[in-house]
């Protein structure tokens, strides 16, 4: 079974900064590739971003240049590090794992999500 774990969410005001951690076994770093995406009340879920083989990143448009996924390999950890926050990335994220890409339907396994709210 693969497990997929989001921490880090929380309150934080426009313009700072959160990190956001998603544990996973070091096999599924190895088999995944490692995406963010996240959810805002009445709103689709949208793709965030995701960290592929080699370290190869992608960002969607709303967070390139604000948002930076990384990976820390001894700790089998996964980070989303989000700056300049804005009230609009209020929402609920979630780490997935699967074939990569900005849809849905190519991840797998999925997290049970983790809450940010940015206030204004």
């Amino acid at each position: 079974q693969v497990l997929v774990v989001e921490s880090g969410g929380g309150l934080v005001q426009a313009g700072g900064s959160l990190r956001l951690s998603c544990a996973a076994s070091e096999r599924t770093f190895s088999s995944y590739t490692m995406g963010w995406f996240r959810q805002a009340p009445g709103k689709e879920r949208e793709f965030v971003g995701y960290y592929g083989s080699g370290g190869r990143t992608y960002y969607s448009d709303s967070v390139k240049g604000r948002f930076t996924i990384s990976r820390d390999e001894p700790k089998n950890t996964l980070y989303l590090q989000m700056n300049s926050l804005k009230p609009e990335d209020t929402a609920v994220y979630y780490c997935a794992a699967g074939l990569g890409g900005s849809y849905i339907s190519s991840y797998y396994y999925w997290g049970q999500g983790t809450q940010v709210t940015v206030s204004s």
